[in-house]
């Protein structure tokens, strides 16, 4: 049995009676009393706690009239991607996320992480007013949206730390405050890195959630169509709809963002908290390993020095384990000294080839200063890579 309203088996039914009386003193304060609504939360295996804790939440971000009495900051309205757009063949909302244009770092530089959650809040209230809307139009029961993931342009700005930690909050927020609201989710134009994405994002998805997602290859307009008519669908993505001057990506109703103006920027730079630490004394330097197994998988990086400059290089040799000196190595990013001292340092790196990676510390131009090293080093694997568990990653130091 499928669990919705007409469609229970025996157990289903008792356990909704359950959820109804035990819930009976706060039922009048949520935003809906109905069967449809409880059996959303008994769908999704929320425990019967989160119910009160979903109405604190909605006290705290005042829900109820946060689609009229609340508007996000100008930055987040004009450089935030997405936005609502038709509807699917049975009548669902559509939710559209335009991956590439968004600037991560820009955004998080000018406004506050509260206020992107309140901003995603906002969204889901909107939909789920048209879902009510929908509702009443058609004379069925409309609680879900679909969802088309436009991934053209991923790329490791959007892997930013600091960026995936607040997407991981919302996402949190989601499937806490909105359980089975998501029908359906079509990812399409994914690159070569989206299963590295996703893998860094995934353990915030309930089970059932991550069912609905569909990674749509070259025909993704066919099977789009399969699910929205024409007309509801814009043109750029394979339909008919579009703005009344023309426009085929509809950007009245879908926003494309782009890179964020300093103009907009509140703050110099985000806090970073590092995984480690390391003092490099003069005229030395501090080697790391990694074995990496596999094509593919990226190494990524953050450090800030104290104080002075430090050298990093990144290098590729044959053995674990065995210490060689820089010129031993084969060379894969060029030594080169930054004033990590003044501004974090980040990058990346996709492994073409497998091997030991090492990733040097270079001190040995300073005769007088030693410097202390702040870093944090990830291993990043793909979501097929990471299910078959067959991913080492080593670190030796050494000091020179």
């Amino acid at each position: 049995m499928s669990g919705r309203v007409g469609d229970l088996s025996p157990k289903q039914a008792e356990a909704l009676a359950q959820l109804r009386e035990r819930v009976q003193d706060v039922l009048p304060q949520c935003p809906y009393q109905s069967d449809h609504f409880l059996l959303r939360w008994l769908r999704a295996h929320v425990p019967l706690c989160s119910t009160v804790q979903h109405l604190e939440f909605r006290k705290q971000m005042k829900a109820d009239t946060i689609t009229t009495d609340w508007n996000p900051p100008e930055v987040i309205e004009k450089f935030l991607s997405g936005g609502m757009c038709g509807h699917d063949r049975e009548g669902n909302p559509i939710w559209y996320d335009v991956i590439g244009p968004v600037d991560p770092k820009g955004l998080l530089l000018s406004a506050s992480k509260q206020d992107f959650i309140k901003s995603k809040v906002r969204d889901c209230e909107m939909l789920q007013k048209e879902c009510d809307r929908q509702t009443q139009r058609l004379g069925k029961n409309v609680e879900s949206i679909t969802m088309i993931y436009d991934c053209d342009g991923l790329g490791m700005k959007h892997l930013w730390k600091p960026a995936i930690d607040l997407y991981g909050e919302v996402l949190t927020m989601f499937e806490d405050n909105y359980p089975e609201g998501l029908k359906r989710l079509f990812v399409i134009k994914a690159p070569k890195l989206f299963p590295v994405a996703y893998n860094l994002v995934k353990h915030f998805l309930s089970e059932d959630t991550r069912r609905k997602i569909v990674v749509l290859g070259a025909n993704w307009k066919e099977v789009l169509l399969m699910h929205i008519d024409q007309e509801e669908l814009p043109a750029a993505y394979g339909g008919k709809l579009t703005d009344p001057d023309g426009d085929p990506c509809c950007r009245t109703r879908i926003t494309y963002a782009g890179p964020v103006p300093k103009s907009y920027y509140v703050r110099d730079s985000i806090k970073i908290q590092y995984e480690q630490s390391v003092s490099i004394s003069r005229g030395s330097s501090h080697q790391m390993e990694y074995e990496v197994l596999f094509p593919g998988c990226v190494l990524r990086w953050q450090f800030a020095s104290d104080g002075a400059d430090i050298g990093f290089g990144v290098f590729k040799k044959a053995r674990l384990g065995e210490w060689q000196r820089a010129g031993q190595m084969l060379e894969v990013l060029p030594s080169q000294r930054y004033n990590a001292h003044l501004v974090p340092e980040e990058g990346s790196l996709t492994c073409a080839d497998p091997g030991v990676y090492v990733l040097r510390f270079d001190n040995t131009y300073s005769f007088v200063h030693s410097k202390r090293i702040s870093f944090t080093v990830e291993v990043l694997l793909s979501d097929f890579l990471s299910a078959q568990k067959e991913s080492k990653v080593t670190e030796v130091a050494a000091g020179q």
